[in-house]
């Protein structure tokens, strides 16, 4: 993919512009953080060239000066909330993300438990995580919240959350998930510093939709496509418009908060510093782009992308088809078909040719390779395996990995695991390929060409297993799949 995007300034204009808010109010600045910390793999599918881990990169760039503050709903605690990217509930992705910060480097000082009610799982987490050296705040329902406002900046309203203590002039408020309470918690923190003498600042750190590129930029409209199951919709800042005379781009929330923000933060301070929701932001990511045809181009793709996981969502149960009626009328936007991803017309070819399911991967330099299915693999192992092949420069017709490495493991599917599909998955492949790799020259060069695979884009004719999908993330290829059936899983 052709790069258009250039990290190392974005680290640089980001952490510096952070600063720079630090210095606008006392030395105490409260950045709520959208979006994804770890593997951005959005932000760098539509910006080529940022880094999947950019926003920590940027952090550890400020770490002397910032903490980070963890929030999570007492409620989403209760209910055993899963994140679905990872497959974990919202407690457990606490835990991991605390131990990723500290991994890294970064302090940590603390969890809230929003909406907190004395729910029984809650108190056990909290136990846990002081179990754990970790300190905890409990912050609470508001009645006729966001709307009370005399209610909310009061002693009965943020006044009876916890004081949260922290240390350090950059406190970072970041969640497992959306609507765990991190704009409250702010505020909260805003009203209870002024009541310590200190008038600290808020900002809010989201990547998407970048404000200063036009509200049809294919970025833009790709992160339309990422959220049409919230029903975000991006919009012009009218209250940006209104001040400066200067067009810019939202959200629907932020836009839709920004008046009940500005009566909280008049009732804080006596006057609000933002005249926009615009203001309030502190991303330069559109200042980063240096070739935006690349960034067209990729964002269109991942337009295409979004809806194939659409549409198989609704097949597989899992989504709407609102949501796939809203990527359709972004992809009639652009004028975007399918048959716009480049994967797409060669996986079906292959399936008409062979009347089976098919694969296609696309590698890095533009070449597509495909896999049919057979007696002994399915079609995403095929590709896999001839894509690694070409890869290492293996002829075609070389067997890399014979029928009798893959037997034993067909037996142990159907005889003694119960499976009725004996064709080997893609995980499974790998195994096969890393035990011959020990006696197989050619195997073993194979092999190493896997990290080659990130970044390649992936097109099944039927909907992959879950150990397929899996494997592919693992490998971090880009997949759709048609919301076809395989007759054997």
């Amino acid at each position: 993919m052709k790069i258009g995007f250039d990290n190392d300034k974005y680290l640089k204009m980001q952490s510096e512009h952070i600063k720079e808010r630090i210095g606008k109010f006392d030395n105490k600045l409260y950045l709520e953080f959208g979006g994804k910390l770890f593997d951005d793999f959005h932000a760098s599918r539509v910006l080529p060239g940022f880094a999947a881990d950019s926003k920590l990169q940027m952090l550890m760039q400020l770490a002397d000066q910032a903490e980070i503050v963890m929030v999570v709903s007492a409620d989403d605690i209760e209910k055993n909330k899963i994140r679905e990217d990872l497959g974990i509930t919202y407690d457990l992705d606490v835990i991991r993300l605390v131990d990723e910060f500290r991994s890294r480097g970064l302090y940590v000082g603390s969890v809230v438990l929003t909406k907190y009610a004395e729910q029984r799982s809650a108190i056990l987490f909290r136990k846990r995580l002081e179990g754990l050296g970790i300190k905890v705040y409990h912050h609470y329902l508001i009645p006729g919240y966001p709307t009370n406002i005399p209610l909310i900046v009061s002693e009965e309203g943020y006044g009876k959350n916890d004081y949260i203590e922290t240390t350090r002039p950059l406190v970072v408020v970041t969640a497992p998930g959306p609507g765990s309470g991190k704009m409250s918690t702010c505020l909260s923190q805003l009203y209870h510093e002024l009541k310590h003498g200190v008038r600290a600042g808020y900002a809010k750190y989201e990547t998407f939709p970048i404000w200063n590129l036009p509200l049809d930029h294919p970025v833009n409209l790709a992160y339309e496509a990422a959220t049409a199951d919230l029903n975000d919709l991006n919009m012009i800042d009218p209250y940006h418009l209104k001040a400066y005379g200067v067009t810019t781009v939202n959200y629907n929330r932020d836009v839709e908060i920004f008046p009940v923000l500005n009566a909280i933060f008049t009732k804080i301070y006596g006057s609000n510093p933002y005249a926009s929701p615009t203001d309030m932001g502190v991303n330069m990511a559109g200042n980063c782009i240096f070739d935006d045809m690349a960034c067209r181009e990729a964002s269109r793709q991942e337009i295409i992308r979004r809806y194939y996981q659409a549409v198989a969502g609704v097949a597989e149960g899992k989504r709407e088809q609102d949501e796939v009626n809203k990527i359709q009328r972004l992809m009639s936007q652009e004028n975007l078909s399918v048959n716009d991803r480049t994967t797409v017309i060669p996986a079906h070819k292959r399936a008409e040719l062979t009347d089976g399911p098919a694969a296609a991967i696309e590698l890095s330099d533009g070449t597509i390779i495909t896999g049919k299915t057979g007696d002994l693999l399915g079609a995403s192992s095929a590709a896999l395996l001839n894509a690694i092949k070409v890869l290492a420069g293996i002829p075609h017709e070389s067997m890399i990995l014979s029928p009798e490495s893959i037997a034993p493991i067909q037996k142990l599917k159907t005889q003694y695991l119960g499976s009725r599909n004996p064709r080997l998955h893609t995980d499974e492949v790998l195994i096969a390929l890393s035990v011959t790799a020990a006696n197989n020259d050619e195997a073993a060069l194979a092999l190493k060409q896997l990290p080659k695979l990130k970044g390649c884009q992936v097109h099944s004719t039927v909907i992959l297993s879950d150990v397929d999908k899996k494997t592919f993330k693992k490998l971090e290829c880009d997949v759709t799949y048609e919301p076809k059936t395989d007759k054997i899983k």
